[in-house]
This record gives structure tokens, C-alpha cells and sequence, in this order.
């Protein structure tokens, strides 16, 4: 059986090759014909949309997805992509949009393209956390409150698990903005002799550190919410957030250097919480040109917003065992069935900007 990632990249092919004959068999017209009076104003239009690497977040592409149907446009199979590839490919016109902009966090991809590109919409406002975790009862019988204890031999070798001696930080995948807010962080603190910033496919290296905490071993992660971690490894129970020292951000982030403490943080060792990250807008990231020809998507981004909870709870689904595509495409079919009311009212009004 095919898994989501192959499946995803052969109709991803496919839908490349279709479009490509399509294109040529166009004769290089530029745009789609206005859609007839009382048409849906996507009728006849192909919309390209692209997921990250991390599945957490389709669920929220594919209710945007499924709005951008009922409107009337066609979705080719969503392209999965690395953060970099996806903000050159929608500033270039290869990529229309995808729903899963991090802000300020993919602030490093954005400004090289940010005159071809547009923040169409916002789905979670600040609702995105993201930080340092390690066991509770480790940081309980050690006093662990901060990536500053980690400067203690005694505390990093506790979380030494390769015997390299230093501390081994599931860290992020190569390519994602958290990487690079990491990276600054080891030097800002001067931890590069104290932790290793261990970096691959984030689910596996998740997994193996899952294990290491059923095992009874220390464990020390970086993770962000919504996210399947923390319904794993729960924090105030299984794990406790840890602080960084001071804020610090890299360059292109500074300016939300004022926003890393955060209050009413559960799980975290203080209150407020000085996470190292500020709180993130989940966003919609479309090619400038081709939103300023679609009106009625450009309002429907506009009016989208999913709450986190919503989101959590989808995320928890996956954790039990829902977590195929088709699994992903049913929850988000479901959020619009149960949400029907709000979600015809933004659709309402995206018929209104199209016409």
C-alpha cells in the first residue's frame, strides 16, 4: 500500500504532466475566461496548491482546499514541499497558494519574495507555540528550569544519548524556519559545546524519542503547537516546557523579541513563560499576481479563521490511528459540515467579491 508521501508525489506528477499538455494545448493565453453570468467564479480554473513536510497542518490546507471547490476551482493534488522550495515556487507563479505560513517564523523565505507573494489570510492568530521540553521528572529531580542549566556537565550528560558529551535536542527538520531560530539560539547562548542539535526526518526522530521516554530515559526536544507531540507526551505531566534565558531571535525576527514570554503556558516551569519563540499566526501565502485576479478567493482568505482547539483535537484524531489522507480529507469535510452556518456566510460574501 502506497503511503501518503508517494501518493501525494506520483499524483503531484501526474497533475504536472496533464498541466503541462493542457498549457500547450492552450496556445499561450493568458487567462482563464470570465465565468458566465451566474457561473461560480472558478469555474473552469485549475487552482495549484502545495502542504508542508510536517502532516500536522494539513488538516487546516484541506478545509481551505474544500472552500476553494465549493467556489467553483479545481485543486490538483497538493505538492508537499520544504519550506524554501514553496515560497520560490508560489513567488515564481509554479505555486498558487498553500495555508500553512508561519509568522513571524518564516519571516527568513518571505522577504526575498515579499514583492511577488501576499499574506491573504490569517487562520489562528497567535495561536502557534513553540519551544524546549524535557521530561518532568527529570527536570523535578534535577532542578532543570533552562537551556542554561545545560552549561552543567552533570545535567547535560544526564541527556547525553550517544556519548558524544554533549546534550542531544531533537531538533527540526533541514529547511524549516524553527531550524534557523535553533541555530541562532546555540550561538546566542553559547551552547555549541553543551548540545547537539540533532536534525532528520522530525516524525522518526520524534518516534525514537517517544520510545526513550517510554523506556524511562531522560528526554530534551523542541516541539511547537498544535502538534502530536503534545497529546503524547503531555505537558504538566509527562514533559515541562524549559525557558531560555533571554529573548533572541535571529535578525529578519527581531522586532518580536518583546513577545517570547508568554503567559498561562501549560506545562511550563514559570509563569509568564519566556519560550525562546514568539506566538505565531498560522496564514495563508499566495502569489501576489494570481490573488489580485481571483477576488472571490481573495475575500474567502480574508474571513477564513479555524480555532486551535478545532485543530488540536484533529491533531489527537491522527494520534489514534486517523491519519491517512483520506482520513485528513473526512475531518476537514466534517469541520465545514459542523461549521456550515459560518462557513456559507464567508462564502457568501467571497460570491459577492467574484461577481
Amino acid at each position: 500500500m502506497l503511503s501518503v508521501k508517494k501518493l501525494y508525489r506520483q499524483l503531484f506528477l501526474l497533475v504536472t504532466l496533464l498541466t503541462l499538455g493542457l498549457l500547450l494545448a492552450a496556445c499561450g493565453a493568458d487567462e482563464a475566461p470570465a465565468p458566465a453570468e451566474g457561473a461560480l467564479p472558478g469555474e473552469g480554473q485549475t487552482v495549484r496548491v502545495a502542504v508542508p513536510t510536517w502532516d500536522t497542518a494539513w488538516f487546516q490546507s484541506w478545509v481551505v482546499f474544500r472552500l476553494t471547490e465549493e467556489l467553483g476551482y479545481a485543486i490538483t493534488p497538493p505538492a508537499e514541499l520544504d519550506n524554501p522550495l514553496f515560497y520560490t515556487s508560489v513567488a515564481e507563479g509554479d505555486l498558487d497558494f498553500w495555508a500553512d505560513g508561519w509568522l513571524p517564523l518564516h519571516n527568513s523565505f518571505i522577504e526575498p519574495v515579499m514583492d511577488r507573494i501576499e499574506v491573504a489570510g490569517t487562520l489562528v492568530q497567535a495561536g502557534a507555540l513553540q519551544g524546549y521540553l524535557i521530561d518532568k521528572a527529570t527536570a523535578d529531580a534535577y532542578n532543570i528550569t533552562s537551556l542554561e542549566d545545560f552549561k552543567d556537565p552533570e545535567i547535560r550528560a544526564l541527556f547525553d544519548a550517544d556519548n558524544s558529551g554533549r546534550a542531544n535536542l531533537t531538533g527540526c527538520d533541514p529547511g524549516w524556519g524553527c531550524e534557523l531560530v535553533i541555530e541562532h539560539h546555540l550561538d546566542a547562548y553559547d551552547l555549541r559545546d553543551h548540545i547537539d542539535h540533532d536534525q532528520g526526518l522530525y516524525s522518526v526522530l520524534m518516534a525514537d524519542t517517544v520510545a526513550r521516554y517510554r523506556a524511562g530515559e531522560p528526554i530534551f526536544f523542541y516541539t511547537w503547537t498544535p502538534n502530536w507531540t503534545i497529546v503524547e507526551l503531555v505537558p504538566g505531566e509527562d514533559v515541562v516546557w524549559i525557558e531560555a534565558p533571554f529573548p533572541s531571535l535571529p535578525a529578519d525576527q527581531a522586532d518580536f523579541e518583546d513577545a517570547t514570554s508568554l503567559s498561562g503556558v501549560l506545562g511550563c516551569v514559570a509563569d509568564p513563560c519566556e519560550m525562546g519563540f514568539p506566538g505565531n499566526d498560522m496564514t495563508i501565502i499566495a502569489n501576489a499576481e494570481w490573488l489580485e485576479e481571483n477576488p472571490a478567493l481573495e475575500r474567502l482568505f480574508e474571513l477564513i479563521e479555524i480555532p486551535l482547539l478545532d485543530i488540536a483535537e484533529q491533531n489527537a484524531r491522527m494520534i489514534d490511528g486517523e491519519d491517512d489522507l483520506t482520513d485528513i480529507i473526512r475531518h476537514a469535510d466534517e469541520w465545514i459540515s459542523a461549521n456550515r452556518n459560518t462557513v456559507d456566510g464567508w462564502l457568501a460574501e467571497a460570491l459577492a467579491a467574484g461577481n
